[in-house]
């Protein structure tokens, strides 16, 4: 069985800062990619940051200069920094990971709240 387990979501007030770790547990013998996905009440799913097993790392332009993704392979663990939070970053925070037979795996995903 194959999970990652999202953490770190919670209330913070705007321009204040929150750090998420994704924890995988299972059998992980190659990562493609892993990515943080977030979803807003009414609006479409996005993917906010992404990092690829060669190191490259991009993010949405709304969240660049302000988040940061980083691994820590030895914890089989994905992080997304989150600074300047604003208002609009409210959401449903997902990890994404997709293993190297092309299998994706999601996350339950953590509430981001973010308080003007």
């Amino acid at each position: 069985q194959v999970q990652l387990v999202e953490s770190g979501g919670g209330l913070v007030q705007a321009g204040g800062s929150l750090r998420l770790s994704c924890a995988a547990s299972g059998s992980f013998f190659s990562i493609r990619t892993m990515a943080w996905y977030r979803q807003a009440p009414g609006k479409q799913r996005e993917r906010v940051a992404r990092v690829t097993n060669s190191g490259n790392s991009d993010y949405a332009d709304s969240v660049k200069g302000r988040f940061t993704i980083s691994t820590d392979s030895a914890k089989n663990t994905v992080y997304l920094q989150m600074n300047s939070l604003r208002p609009e970053d409210t959401a449903v925070y997902y990890c994404n990971v997709i293993r190297g037979d092309s299998v994706p795996y999601w996350g339950q995903g953590t509430q981001v709240t973010v308080s003007s």
